[in-house]
């Protein structure tokens, strides 16, 4: 991610053709479409079996986050474009990362999957809703722009991902081992395009852009953590909440910013700064609670 920023900041017109929204829709809808290729209807059927915890973290995600990037915009005072960046951050659902690093940090993998899927299918109807609920006072809101596009990039790719793991499995287990890759690499040409057509201004508020993204997913892997604690949940289920808090889908937010939001070009630019800060951040806090987990002593079986 950081490759790839750092090369589109050099060399912006490598990446400036590629500027399109037709093309950045195509490859998040690959991104989610590769999501939903790791699940299958029981991964559904674990939330039956987690109620209380997948409800806590979705209650977080939904809540924190949001009002998190509102505060942030707020208290920095950022200009309309990056607050209005910043807080479709905040309101977008967990990132597909939060997964690799839940498992990085040996926290509840598939806690984390059952949480990435629900606010992921909920993020049709949350997502527009609270963008209008905190954004609407700076700017016009095309409320119905942002549920089609949720619609179009998030909820058809994981469901046709879904179905395809259930119909052609077999297909679907010779794709599974680049799928990840393939995921990571779009979401860092999104990336790239957006550093690229943005390179100057993001030189000129970096500074600026990357303690507001640090204040959001910071914030966020912190209160998500105390929310769940609160709450009477410790050790790995408390990391997993955090985790699936403080990364967002930043990739989503790229794409919704670019198509609802034209008159504001700048707006995109916080989520793809937000993809490297989360992306820092919650591999750090992965390794580092990763290092901090007891380890169980090994017990010396006699021989017979």
């Amino acid at each position: 991610m950081i490759l790839s920023g750092a090369m589109a900041l050099c060399w912006p017109e490598w990446f400036i053709a590629l500027n399109q929204g037709s093309i950045m829709v195509l490859v998040l809808a690959f991104v989610m479409l590769c999501m939903g290729l790791t699940l299958t209807l029981d991964d559904f059927r674990r939330i039956a079996r987690m109620p209380r915890a997948v409800g806590i973290g979705f209650a977080a995600q939904y809540s924190i986050m949001p009002l998190l990037g509102w505060g942030v915009a707020h208290a920095l005072n950022l200009p309309p474009h990056f607050a209005v960046g910043l807080i479709l951050v905040g309101c977008c659902p967990g990132g597909t990362a939060s997964n690799l690093v839940t498992y990085i940090a040996g926290a509840d993998v598939a806690l984390s999957v059952v949480m990435t899927v629900c606010s992921t299918m909920a993020a049709i109807i949350l997502t527009p809703l609270l963008t209008q609920l905190l954004v609407g006072a700076m700017v016009p809101v095309d409320t119905w722009m942002l549920f089609k596009q949720t619609l179009q990039v998030v909820i058809i790719p994981v469901v046709l991902g879904v179905l395809l793991n259930r119909w052609v499995p077999r297909a679907v287990a010779e794709v599974m081992p680049v799928a990840p890759l393939l995921s990571v690499i779009g979401v860092c040409f999104i990336c790239a395009v957006v550093f690229a057509a943005n390179a100057e201004a993001i030189l000129a508020y970096g500074g600026e852009l990357v303690l507001a993204t640090a204040l959001l997913h910071g914030g966020g892997f912190l209160m998500g953590y105390s929310f769940a604690q609160m709450l009477g949940y410790q050790g790995q289920s408390a990391r997993t909440i955090s985790i699936e808090v403080g990364m967002q889908n930043s990739g989503l937010a790229i794409v919704l910013a670019k198509q609802a939001f034209p008159l504001l070009p700048l707006a995109p630019v916080v989520g793809a700064v937000s993809a490297v800060m989360h992306s820092l951040l919650g591999s750090l806090l992965a390794v580092i609670w990763r290092t901090r987990v007891p380890r169980l002593p090994q017990v010396k079986v006699p021989a017979p």
